[in-house]
């Protein structure tokens, strides 16, 4: 897997108002960094603004979530491409929070991939097993089945981006990372997945996975340095501007 310079996506989820989420985008935004690229992912209240702030920075926007038409009688949805139109280069999909609270399939997740592409977003697809499912030993079957779900039959065309993002559903929130080497295994079991559904070139330049789950500035570095490993997923260190640059900087 080509490595380039690593990408830094925070989710900041449903955990800052207005005020607190602009207030964090002037914080970053100061910053440069040029051996990361950064992404932030603020809820969609938020995200028209915090654009304004960012179109004088490197930093990119991303949103949490679209729909999978392009537009309707949708109530509540957001189509992919009214957050193209407002600045948007990212959208996270498939999140474990989601597939909990809201009940979104995987079925749901490759529409919305689908869409997300067709609209000239990256999407950012969230896989990862439970801690049942861990126990139950089918984290790799869970990995490969929300992998290939999301992504086969898509005719994916040389200039379209994606990433994978693996996450722990059994470590989110949890602040305890889980062990370098199972990061490391599911990673591979997950680029497998792409070689299955994709030819080799396709997986080599178009496909990015990342680590999600409990990364602060302490252990970014090591996830990073993972091999098969092109960045991470930030929840909870990305809501304090002095802790993401810091976690920024150790990359």
């Amino acid at each position: 897997m080509v490595k380039n310079k690593p990408i830094i996506i925070a989710n900041w989820k449903m955990k800052l108002g207005i005020p607190e989420t602009l207030e964090l985008t002037k914080a970053i935004s100061k910053k440069k960094f040029p051996k990361a690229e950064v992404v932030i992912c603020p809820s969609f209240v938020s995200l028209s603004e915090a654009g304004s702030i960012l179109k004088r920075s490197e930093i990119k926007l991303g949103a949490q979530d679209c729909f999978w038409e392009s537009q309707g009688a949708y109530t509540g949805e957001v189509s992919a491409y009214y957050l193209r139109e407002i600045g948007c280069d990212y959208v996270i999909l498939g999140h474990s929070e989601r597939r909990k609270y809201l009940n979104e399939t995987d079925e749901m997740v490759h529409q919305k991939t689908r869409m997300a592409l067709s609209a000239n977003l990256t999407p950012i697809i969230c896989v990862g097993e439970t801690f049942s499912q861990r126990q139950e030993g089918a984290k790799d079957y869970i990995l490969i089945k929300q992998t290939v779900k999301a992504l086969e039959g898509i005719d994916l065309q040389l200039d379209k981006k994606v990433i994978i993002a693996y996450e722990p559903v059994w470590v989110i929130g949890s602040g305890q990372a889980i062990a370098l080497s199972e990061a490391e295994a599911a990673h591979q079991v997950i680029r497998q997945s792409l070689f299955d559904i994709f030819p080799s070139s396709i997986v080599e330049n178009n496909f990015r996975i990342i680590y999600g789950g409990s990364v602060d500035s302490e252990n970014v570095k090591e996830f990073i340095n993972l091999e098969n490993t092109s960045g991470v997923l930030v929840g909870g260190a990305s809501l304090n501007s002095e802790e993401f640059i810091k976690l920024i900087e150790a990359v």
